[in-house]
């Protein structure tokens, strides 16, 4: 393992950066001053722009440390930051980080968090060589939870009255991923056999009324968090219906993802085909700069793969 400190990253929206003096106002007026966002957080809600400024002055003073992690997590469209991420804890016996984070109340719901723990996590993995990623949460904040499992993140336990933060004595709930499972999720290897097996238990043609018929082709996607989404198809006797593909983008969506990298669709005989024209125009439109890099699968059993950039090489805008 080699510490290499708080390194810029970068993703579709965000900059992950170390802090500079001018954020204080931001990080006051963004996150730091709203009792929702440090309701469950260890410390208490910043009263003036200058409890802020003594913050972040000490978050630079520290910054040149390679052992010190701490990213002003900045939204692109705004160009300031909108929270933090910082490896809070590091174990170098362990080869270990634990990871805690928040963003400004304005932008929950979006996928920001995850965007930037998805981030945080490959660099440690990656380029820092840590053998493990942990997080944990109070158990009254769920969707902190849920940042953690779009990661990849895998339950652990709960230890019970084993933290603090601003609303007391609370339990703990532990989240968790290793280099090798988060490897084994960014490999191809295997990843069309759980991608075929995820599709064929969603998998079931039938009729559900005189006029609508469901699940009788099944779709997988996987993510660039290495997390997968199923849907089936609805067909009905007008243009109500959807594709299983697009069903499972949604389901994505809904769980505040947008990158694809993996699609697989069951067909009712068994075999495995390309998306139809529409689902592919969704995907080109979800990613119209990287579209041409989504993999998609043709032939389960001979294993025939063909890019979306092959399928669509030119778009029509």
């Amino acid at each position: 393992m080699e510490h290499k400190g708080t390194k810029r990253l970068e993703t579709d929206r965000l900059v992950l950066r170390p802090f500079r003096k001018e954020d204080a106002v931001p990080m006051f007026r963004n996150w730091a001053s709203d009792p929702e966002v440090v309701k469950f957080l260890t410390w208490p809600v910043h009263e003036n722009a200058g409890i802020s400024e003594k913050v972040v002055t000490s978050w630079v003073e520290s910054s040149g440390s390679p052992q010190n992690y701490q990213w002003a997590i900045e939204l692109k469209e705004i160009k300031e930051p909108i929270g933090s991420i910082s490896a809070v804890k590091t174990d170098d016996r362990t080869e270990s980080a634990d990871i805690g984070y928040c963003i400004g109340q304005k932008w929950w719901g979006q996928g920001i968090t995850a965007e930037a723990l998805q981030a945080v996590i490959a660099f440690f993995f990656r380029e820092v060589g840590m053998n493990a990623v942990s997080a944990c949460h109070d158990p009254r904040n769920p969707n902190s939870g849920k940042v953690m499992k779009k990661c990849g993140m895998a339950y652990e336990g709960t230890w019970r009255a084993r933290g603090v933060n601003n609303q007391g004595v609370c339990d703990e709930v532990w989240y968790s991923i290793r280099k090798e499972e988060y490897e084994k999720k960014m490999q191809s290897g295997d990843i069309w056999e759980e991608l075929y097996e995820k599709a064929l238990a969603v998998q079931d043609g039938r009729k559900i009324s005189d006029y609508v018929e469901a699940g009788g082709v099944a779709a997988a996607i996987l993510t660039a968090a290495g997390n997968i989404y199923t849907g089936v198809c609805v067909d009905t006797c007008s243009t109500l219906g959807i594709c299983a593909e697009r069903n499972a983008i949604f389901q994505m969506l809904t769980n505040g993802e947008h990158e694809i990298k993996k699609v697989l669709a069951i067909m009712p005989d068994g075999r495995t085909g390309a998306p139809c024209g529409a689902c592919r125009e969704l995907m080109v439109q979800l990613m119209p700069e990287h579209y041409k890099e989504i993999e998609i699968m043709l032939d389960y059993g001979q294993r025939r793969t063909v890019t979306l950039g092959e399928l669509t090489p030119e778009w029509w805008i």
